[in-house]
């Protein structure tokens, strides 16, 4: 058995609330150390990882540990859950955590627990936090109350402020393999196997979006389909056109992951204001359903966002597969079916105009999260592409 798997079935057999965990023994060891022993325990932590890596998963199984005393699975499963009075969780759905939203971690971190041994405050998305609302935490991070403990999350330290940095306890997590996620995701769907090996390739070994591959013929069919156009771009009419459809691709996988939970929030906050279902909306309600109007498309907004830095790094993939062709390495391909037009672009490109669109890929993003317009973002992308020169 290989060190991988050996270190997978580990994880497999760690006891609840830490059962959930895969492929992570000696981050579980680790928090089950400082959950058991006060002495282990440091007030304040920053679980870093690639996207899939289970940052999340591991810090609310952190929290349940925490705030439960040792064998309670009830209050364990509150914790899980997010409906335990001693969890505060965020987990933005815009493009950034706004100072609100830190003001109000702030203060709920200075209350006693009320029921579990812990207070505990669980920030998903760290990494989305603004230098303004990172300062907003420095303070409650440096000196918490004694049964405070903060849990962060982010893909790596560097995604935070060194002010924060140094006020937190560093947890990285290590990197699945291709062949580890592609069992997982056949253990979880019953797939068949190439499909799951050929998800868990494409998703550069992120779990989540490697199962939503696995098992959403239109989500790989509109991977398919954005990596086909972008090889076809040969001149600045292809790049405004490719680039046009890459956005409404984006935009229709965006829509297909928020567009059942809108409507469901929907019903479910006028059932709540005594609306029935069909009925006109009352004048006096108006205010609270455009408030949640607001609200998702403020989430949709980050899910077109979140869409087009996944053609994004499905882009890198690929010029990266090129430059590992024209330096004479083809093991390690991310997108080996496409083998044949991958040598073609490497034989009829440089090293350096590759390395050229890779570092115009790193730019773009950039650019995005500085609020560019997506449109204009890819199409300046796109005739990078085309003529090998930034435009």
């Amino acid at each position: 058995m290989s060190a991988a798997v050996d270190s997978l079935a580990q994880t497999a057999a760690a006891p609840f609330p830490w059962d959930a965990v895969w492929g992570q023994t000696e981050a579980v060891e680790t928090l089950r150390a400082a959950a058991a022993d006060p002495a282990a325990l440091a007030h304040a932590w920053l679980i870093t990882g690639p996207p899939g890596s289970g940052r999340s998963t591991l810090a609310y199984a952190f929290a349940a540990a925490l705030i439960a005393d040792p064998g309670d699975e009830a209050a364990q499963r509150q914790v899980l859950a997010r409906t335990h009075p001693d969890l505060t969780a965020l987990r933005t759905e815009q493009v950034v955590i706004r100072i609100d939203e830190a003001r109000r971690l702030v203060e709920r971190a200075s209350f006693a627990p009320s029921l579990g041994r812990h207070r505990v405050i669980v920030v998903e998305d760290a990494d989305r936090m603004a230098e303004r609302t990172s300062n907003v935490l420095l303070k409650a991070l440096e000196e918490p109350p004694e049964q405070t403990v903060w849990v962060l999350c982010a893909p790596s330290d560097a995604d935070l402020l060194p002010t924060i940095r140094s006020r937190v306890r560093v947890l990285r997590l290590r990197e699945p393999s291709v062949a580890d996620v592609a069992s997982l995701i056949v253990e979880r769907t019953g797939v068949p196997a190439d499909v799951a090996e050929e998800s868990a390739r494409h998703a550069q070994r992120h779990i989540g979006m490697a199962q939503r591959l696995a098992t959403d013929d239109d989500a790989r069919a509109r991977r398919a389909e954005t990596l086909s156009a972008v090889l076809a771009v040969r001149g600045i009419s292809d790049a405004v056109e490719v680039a046009g459809r890459i956005v409404r691709l984006a935009t229709d996988d965006a829509k297909a992951l928020t567009a059942t939970r809108d409507e469901e929030e929907r019903r479910s906050l006028l059932r709540t204001l005594g609306v029935a279902e069909g009925a006109a909306v009352p004048p006096s309600v108006r205010g609270q359903l455009n408030a949640l109007e607001d609200d998702q498309k403020r989430r949709a907004t980050r899910s077109l966002r979140d869409g087009i830095d996944r053609v994004l790094t499905d882009l890198q993939s690929l010029f990266r597969d090129v430059v590992m062709l024209q330096y004479g390495r083809d093991g390690d391909l991310v997108n080996a079916e496409r083998i044949d037009d991958l040598r073609s672009l490497a034989a009829e490109w440089t090293p350096a105009r590759t390395l050229g669109v890779l570092d115009r890929i790193t730019d773009t993003r950039r650019n995005l999260e500085q609020n560019a317009a997506p449109l204009l973002a890819l199409e300046s992308l796109l005739i990078t592409v085309a003529n090998g020169s930034a435009p």
